[in-house]
């Protein structure tokens, strides 16, 4: 397993729309081993594959405290069940030192293979489906800033570029 390094708002290529996954042999388990690897060294809780500059549609969660229940979708389908919204603050590996309030539906199921390629659908509820959702943007090359007003969404951007030319 590898540490992979998170890209970072502005980055343009966030903003590439994640391919389908043909088929999840060694290489996808590798990103995913690679990905949960960085989302825990980062104290993160979601992470898109997109994140760590693969372009193919590959999600990994974990809501728990303890490393302990590791959640994979690999080319995810939503469909909204509860169409009410739901606020939420939401912060970002790729979006370091900001949350913001974003408003996504409450319940959603999903279609998605898991890391041995098994297909399966769940419906999900509260901080599971708002982070499958936001980890979904990601794959379709929209990050939770896009939700945010164009004067918020440039105050963070020059901010976050601010502080990327002081660590360069």
């Amino acid at each position: 397993m590898a540490i992979r390094q998170i890209l970072e708002f502005p980055d343009p290529r966030l903003r590439t729309r994640a391919a389908a996954v043909d088929v999840v042999d060694s290489r996808i388990t590798k990103l995913i081993d690679d990905m949960f690897e960085t989302m825990y060294e980062a104290n993160g809780i979601g992470l898109a594959a997109t994140q760590v500059d693969v372009h193919e549609q590959v999600i990994v969660i974990d809501l728990s405290n303890n490393k302990e229940n590791p959640r994979v979708f690999i080319n995810p389908k939503i469909e909204v069940i509860d169409p009410e919204l739901d606020g939420f603050e939401e912060g970002c590996l790729s979006v370091p030192g900001f949350n913001e309030s974003v408003e996504r539906p409450k319940i959603v199921k999903v279609s998605a293979l898991d890391r041995e390629g098994n297909e399966f659908t769940e419906t999900l509820k509260g901080l599971l489906a708002i982070c499958l959702q936001h980890e979904m943007d990601h794959l379709a090359g929209k990050l939770f800033v896009d939700y945010l007003s164009p004067a918020k969404r440039q105050r963070i951007r020059q901010r976050l570029e601010k502080e990327q030319r002081r660590r360069a």
